[in-house]
C-alpha cells in the first residue's frame, strides 16, 4: 500500500529537502566568495540556494541553513526543532553546536555489544534514540507511523510537550550537563571548631 503523505505527520517540504544536493556552487553567484548551495526555503520549496540569493529573494521567508560533517548534510537543532519535531532522532554535538543528520550514512553493520540501534538502518546510536537521521524518521512513519514532524498547532510554535520531549532527549542547545547541571556537594560544617583563647583585660594600674 502506497505511503499517502500526511502533512500534520510530514510537511510537504521534508521530502524534497532530504533529496536535494546542497554545496554546489550557485550558477547565478559562481564567481562570488560564498557561492555554495547551503541555504533551503521552507515557503518556496524548490532548490538549495547560496546566501546571496537569500538576500534577494528569500529575505522575509523561512530558510534553514544546511552544513557539512564528515561529507554528510547536518543541521543545527536550534533550526530544525523549530520548524519540525525532531524528538527520537540522534543529535551530536559539532563545533560546539548542536546538531543532526538529515539522511543515513552507510556504516558496517553493528556488532555485538550496541546497546541503541537506529530503527530503520541498523546504524549504532550514542544514545537511546529510535532513529539515526531525519529520512530514518521520514521511513518511520512511513512504515509504523507511530512517529511525528508535526508540532501540533499548525503555527509553528513548539508545544509544551514537545518542549518537554526536547529536553528530555538532549535536543536543546548545549550539553545535558547544561540541561540538568549537578547539585553542588552541600556545604561542609565543622563540628570541632576550636574557639579562641580568651584573654584577661590588662589589670589597671
Amino acid at each position: 500500500m502506497a505511503f499517502e503523505q500526511d502533512t500534520t505527520l510530514v510537511p510537504l517540504w521534508l521530502e524534497q529537502l532530504l533529496n536535494i544536493n546542497f554545496f554546489g556552487v550557485c550558477r547565478v553567484h559562481a564567481d562570488a566568495a560564498r557561492s555554495e548551495c547551503n541555504m533551503y526555503c521552507l515557503d518556496c520549496n524548490v532548490d538549495a540556494f547560496c546566501f546571496y540569493c537569500r538576500s534577494s529573494r528569500h529575505k522575509d521567508h523561512q530558510v534553514i541553513q544546511i552544513r557539512r560533517s564528515s561529507y554528510h548534510d547536518v543541521v543545527r537543532v536550534a533550526e530544525i526543532q523549530k520548524v519540525l519535531d525532531i524528538s527520537g532522532v540522534q543529535t551530536y554535538v559539532i563545533n560546539s553546536a548542536r546538531v543532526l543528520f538529515l539522511n543515513v550514512r552507510p556504516q558496517p553493520k553493528s556488532g555485538k555489544g550496541v546497546a541503541y540501534i537506529c530503527e530503520i538502518c541498523g546504524r549504532s546510536l550514542l544514545d537511546p534514540f529510535r532513529f539515526c537521521s531525519l529520512g530514518c524518521k521520514l521511513e518511520g512513519i512511513k512504515k509504523n507511523g507511530d512517529a511525528s514532524f508535526g508540532l501540533g498547532g499548525g503555527n509553528g510554535a513548539l508545544t509544551m510537550d514537545t518542549t518537554r520531549r526536547l529536553a528530555q532527549e538532549g535536543l536543546c542547545e548545549g550539553s545535558t550537563q547544561d540541561m540538568y547541571p549537578v547539585a553542588p556537594p552541600p556545604p561542609t560544617s565543622n563540628t570541632r571548631r576550636r574557639k579562641g583563647i580568651p584573654h584577661r583585660a590588662p589589670f589597671a594600674s
